[in-house]
């Protein structure tokens, strides 16, 4: 991109990459504009704290004056006005993928953490254990774009004239004329590849076509690189089956290179043993729950390691690190009450984040309050799984399927029919409209010990601060904290 332009509009502004990516060009010192049809937290507040206007809705106006780049996001189609006003007036326009690429990966050290799940706290720990290492080696400080808050460092984005990006590498597709998934735009040296199932059901036909896309990403990676991988997935294994580089794999396994050994969870802490070659490598403590956490940290710690950083640094980024907004977060405790957020796309997932509350909190009543919002979980398609994931809770409590008329009847998830079958298995479920009828049913039904698990992967109309609201009015004596941190 040239020097000279100055003024670039990203349209879809408020999407978790797209806000990152405005931050990253506010600091080479463009002039960024966004628009978006909703805003809402955390990424909202990241543009307010910036000064990045958010133009609501989409507009043709919303272009005037002409901005000398148009970032158009995934979201948008042939339709949207902003799209059709830069295609009527020739507006120079590209994607998010490959601007990041243009602007910040060439020349670095393009380091991608990928898979369906875990990729945001998984960038977001090796971050902060490069963060950490650079207090012995500068040359170590990232930069780094991240799907999410990282809590460490209060942003989803930094920006360091050193060596390395950091960089999520999410397989959605990239645009409305750029149908590839993203991360085949950033060109790995080294990759974190954590899980593959199937996902994004509304731009993938099936796991095969997944995995596909993960395929077409590790050939990308030269013989010179590296790549770290779970160790206990088939799919994972047929993906990484042809690589030319070095693979090493993780879990828990005897096979594995970085075995995870003696995993518990104690006085607020989860520990663990790493093994690598089977040999014991170190000890890692951390400030979160849930097994699939602990793949996580030690997938970033493989990579690392293999980067040149010293265990001590990755010991020591462990301990101090906080986690990502909106993955496992506790928003409010109320009366012994507590409520707590986590992103949730996938029934596997869910599953996680149910279990891991379970062995913080194994003696509470747990319920799970999901809104099915994203394109997999409002499509029936794993519907099955989705049934099988929510009977880890005690109460479950699903909202009407998230714009459910733009998805074909015939795909369309049926909740009703996932209350029915929880229910005949023993798992009190019910059928709630939205946010307000949700909060209105429950709040008079919780009682000290109660854990709420909020389920969403958008803003669930608010029910994230409206149930702790009504919490408070309930029980005016309570001190009503405010949550932070981890359960």
């Amino acid at each position: 991109m040239s020097a000279s332009l100055r003024h670039i509009h990203l349209s879809g502004i408020c999407g978790t990459a797209m806000a990152s990516l405005a931050g990253l060009l506010q600091l080479q010192g463009h002039r960024i504009t966004g628009s978006d049809s909703a805003a809402y937290p955390p990424m909202s507040d990241l543009l307010g704290a910036l000064g990045i206007p958010i133009l609501e809705p989409y507009a043709e106006s919303n272009l005037e004056p002409s901005p000398d780049l148009v970032v158009i996001g995934n979201a948008l189609s042939r339709g949207n006005p902003e799209v059709e006003r830069v295609l009527d007036d020739r507006i120079p326009f590209t994607s998010m993928a490959a601007l990041l690429r243009d602007e910040f990966l060439q020349g670095r050290t393009s380091l991608v953490i990928a898979g369906t799940h875990g990729k945001t706290t998984t960038t977001s720990m090796l971050a902060w254990i490069y963060q950490t290492a650079a207090r012995e080696n500068p040359a170590f400080e990232p930069s780094f774009l991240i799907g999410g808050v990282a809590e460490n460092f209060g942003s989803s984005f930094q920006l360091r004239p050193t060596p390395n990006f950091i960089v999520e590498g999410d397989e959605y597709d990239t645009a409305f004329f750029d149908k590839g998934a993203k991360f085949l735009h950033y060109f790995p040296d080294a990759l974190i590849l954590t899980h593959v199932e199937f996902d994004h059901a509304d731009i993938y036909a099936d796991l095969d076509a997944v995995k596909t896309a993960f395929k077409r990403l590790v050939n990308l990676i030269p013989r010179r690189g590296a790549i770290v991988a779970f160790d206990a997935s088939d799919n994972v294994t047929d993906c990484i089956a042809h690589a030319l580089c070095r693979v090493e794999r993780y879990g828990f396994s005897e096979q594995a290179q970085w075995r995870i050994r003696n995993l518990r969870y104690e006085n607020g802490l989860m520990r663990w043993e790493i093994l690598r070659d089977g040999v014991p490598w170190t000890g890692i403590e951390l400030r979160m729950a849930g097994e699939h956490n602990a793949l996580n940290a030690t997938a970033a710690a493989a990579l690392a390691a293999g980067q040149g950083i010293s265990v001590e640094s990755i010991r020591t980024a462990f301990a101090a690190f906080k986690s990502v907004k909106r993955r496992l977060e506790l928003r409010a405790q109320i009366a012994g009450i507590s409520v707590i957020e986590d992103f949730a796309h996938h029934p596997t997932a869910i599953r996680e984040t149910l279990r891991a509350l379970r062995s913080v909190y194994p003696q509470s009543r747990l319920w799970a309050v999901l809104e099915p919002r994203s394109n997999t979980l409002r499509r029936k398609i794993l519907a099955t799984d989705l049934i099988e994931s929510l009977r880890q809770a005690d109460r479950v409590v699903l909202a009407d399927v998230y714009q459910q008329h733009r998805i074909p009847e015939a795909e369309r998830l049926h909740p009703e029919e996932v209350v029915r079958a929880l229910n005949e298995n023993g798992t009190h479920a019910q059928l709630l409209a939205n946010a307000d009828a949700i909060v209105a049913a429950i709040t008079p039904q919780l009682a000290s010990g109660d854990v709420v698990a909020i389920l969403s992967n958008g803003g669930f109309d608010g029910i994230y601060e409206r149930l702790p609201a009504h919490l408070r009015e309930r029980f005016p004596d309570s001190d009503g904290g405010k949550g932070s941190g981890r359960p």
